[in-house]
């Protein structure tokens, strides 16, 4: 069963279809980030132990589904999120990771207006999440990081990012309780690293029960090269 979810228009065409978007989400919109970060589920706080910070970008090289619970720390707690450039989003892996789909504006499709989309739901929403549109100017990324400063929202982009504030990747999953053709579900640890300012920190976490601190965690060491 599918569950609904509110969809802009996947493909703004001008600057009224872009004034259209953002007049709507402004009626949607619930509260705004005063606190400078946004929580996120326990098992992310051995990674992001003061949350997701407002006012920048992310870029993440791992699966749709560790971003989704990346967002539902803040989701659940009231914050508005979106998914931008998703057409397979799905809403009952979102919602069970504790997405709230009333609270949740969707995308699927931006085409080739990335940047605008993004920049207009990046005027109303706290957090916003994107497939990344592949190259990007560091001029672009400049203007629409300046927007997120002012609006104290957080992008978190699969994909690489220019300036972003951290780069989470993921080294590794494993899967529990599955056999050949039987059993249940009972584990999905993931391998994960953030690296930041030259940091990089690593935890184990079990997707499966996001809600729980993580397996395991290392301790904070001098980070390799990868994305800037």
């Amino acid at each position: 069963m599918s569950l609904p979810l509110p969809t802009l228009p996947p493909t703004p065409s001008g600057a009224g279809t872009l004034e259209e978007l953002q007049e709507r989400i402004h009626v949607l919109q619930g509260r705004r980030n005063r606190e400078g970060s946004y929580p996120v589920l326990p098992c992310f706080a051995p990674l992001l132990p003061s949350g997701l910070r407002g006012g920048t970008a992310y870029s993440l090289d791992v699966p749709l589904s560790v971003a989704m619970a990346l967002l539902a720390g803040a989701s659940s707690e009231g914050q508005w999120c979106g998914a931008v450039g998703f057409p397979d989003f799905g809403a009952e892996a979102a919602a069970g990771f504790g997405i709230a789909l009333d609270r949740l504006v969707l995308v699927p499709d931006p085409g080739e207006h990335w940047f605008p989309v993004v920049a207009a739901l990046a005027d109303v929403l706290p957090l916003l999440l994107a497939q990344g549109p592949g190259r990007v100017a560091p001029g672009e990324a400049a203007k629409l990081g300046s927007r997120l400063r002012e609006r104290a929202g957080t992008l978190l982009v699969l994909g690489p990012w220019p300036q972003s504030e951290a780069v989470l990747r993921m080294r590794g999953t494993s899967w529990e309780g599955l056999g050949e053709g039987y059993g249940h579900l009972s584990r999905h640890r993931v391998d994960l690293e953030l690296t930041q300012r030259g940091l990089a920190r690593s935890a184990v976490v079990d997707l499966s029960a996001p809600d729980v601190v993580a397996l395991r965690t290392g301790a904070a060491r001098p980070a390799a090269g990868g994305w800037p």
